[in-house]
């Protein structure tokens, strides 16, 4: 098969924080598949045709996509972030897991920031020892799992990135995931919100597990929920820095 599928990530949100390589698959694709939104922000040629699909259609943009590459396309599709990261690259490889025939073609995958990282550089340096991102979303796996894997965080003492935290469908899980967590964890533990990281709604909203408002957040949401290490840095007139230290358990 001649077609060839580049599996892209765009970043969170601005355009500089989409890599070069990522750009180049783009300026190269004949067939751009992705969700509506995300294609949206993409300044495309009169001879690039766009595919937009709805949020939950991701394995049937895989296909497309793969069809379209095996009648010669060059194909990139697209996935906010980074692509292997609760994204696209996951659900073209299932896709190809079902016909054989997909095997033969050419797919890579173009690595992109993703909104851990992004709201990370944001907030100082909370992700500066072990850590773990958690989906909130029950659309794929039973929530019995989510709650199985927060509690194991919390036993690990990992910093937490909870992706995908609240949506319109789910609106409660939220609530029960803190419930879950001020069970578990100090009340005094920070917590971050971070919310459209690198947009011009961009709000970061830093707090305490104890204090913490579940309602703050959306599916535009990245929250990070800090470790027993993890602590704030005051700076005088300026927003406090979220930090946890590299070494566990030397104090300060």
């Amino acid at each position: 098969m001649s077609g060839r599928v580049m599996i892209v990530g765009l970043g969170p949100g601005p355009a500089e924080w989409m890599t070069p390589e990522a750009g180049a698959a783009i300026g190269a694709a004949s067939d751009i598949v992705g969700y509506g939104p995300y294609l949206d922000r993409l300044a495309l040629r009169a001879d690039q045709r766009a595919h937009a699909s709805d949020n939950r259609a991701e394995l049937n943009r895989a296909r497309l996509a793969l069809k379209l590459a095996a009648e010669g396309r060059a194909v990139a599709v697209v996935s906010g972030g980074d692509p292997g990261v609760f994204a696209m690259a996951a659900a073209v490889f299932e896709a190809i897991e079902e016909d054989p025939r997909w095997l033969d073609l050419d797919i890579a995958v173009s690595p992109g920031v993703t909104a851990m990282q992004a709201a990370a550089a944001r907030l100082g340096a909370p992700l500066g020892h072990d850590f773990c991102a958690i989906s909130l979303s029950d659309n794929l796996k039973p929530w019995a799992i989510v709650e199985r894997r927060l509690r194991a965080a919390c036993e690990g003492d990992f910093v937490i990135a909870l992706y995908n935290p609240a949506s319109r469908a789910r609106p409660t899980r939220i609530v029960e995931a803190f419930d879950l967590l001020r069970r578990l964890k100090a009340q005094a533990t920070p917590v971050a919100f971070a919310r459209a990281v690198g947009r011009a709604d961009e709000a970061l909203t830093l707090t305490t597990l104890g204090e913490a408002d579940p309602g703050l957040a959306d599916m535009a949401t990245l929250i990070v929920v800090g470790s027993s290490e993890t602590r704030f840095i005051a700076r005088d007139g300026a927003r406090v820095w979220m930090v946890t230290p590299r070494a566990y358990g030397g104090g300060r």
